[in-house]
């Protein structure tokens, strides 16, 4: 479906929105905007930023419209930054038409895990612990 639709259509900007742009949902959500009749040759991506010491958007602190005026004023001069990246179609062929493409000027960030995975690596980690103990207890005695 996404190859059909890069080749029917210009991908030409995704804007990607904080994880709690929906809140209470954190699900990762992106604007795609298109142009019909004519191939993707080149991707924009723009990654909106919270506001200066806002940790997420709520039902209190909802993403407001304000807050897209630096987005307008990039859409009419695109330049690379760090919250800016293009990336070209080859590029997207290679990646399985994969668009979830990292932004390029980030550095990498630690992995995140579901509640249920940390429990299970605590487990593992209380296992560990647990057959040191026994190994310490054991040449001492």
């Amino acid at each position: 479906m996404r190859e059909k639709l890069l080749t029917d259509c210009n991908l030409h900007t995704i804007i990607r929105l904080p994880s709690t742009a929906f809140f209470p949902a954190t699900v990762s959500t992106n604007l795609l905007f298109f142009t019909k009749g004519t191939p993707t040759k080149e991707i924009w991506y723009y990654e909106h930023k919270l506001p200066e010491g806002q940790k997420a958007y709520s039902k209190t602190k909802p993403i407001k419209l304000s807050e897209f005026d630096t987005i307008k004023e990039w859409w009419s001069n695109r330049e690379e930054n760090e919250q800016a990246w293009k990336v070209g179609i080859q590029t997207i062929e290679d990646n399985g038409f994969n668009l979830d493409i990292r932004n390029p000027h980030k550095e990498e960030e630690e992995d995140i895990h579901t509640s249920s995975e940390l429990l299970d690596m605590l487990h593992a980690s209380f296992i560990k612990s647990d057959e040191l103990l026994n190994t310490l207890k054991n040449e001492l005695n």
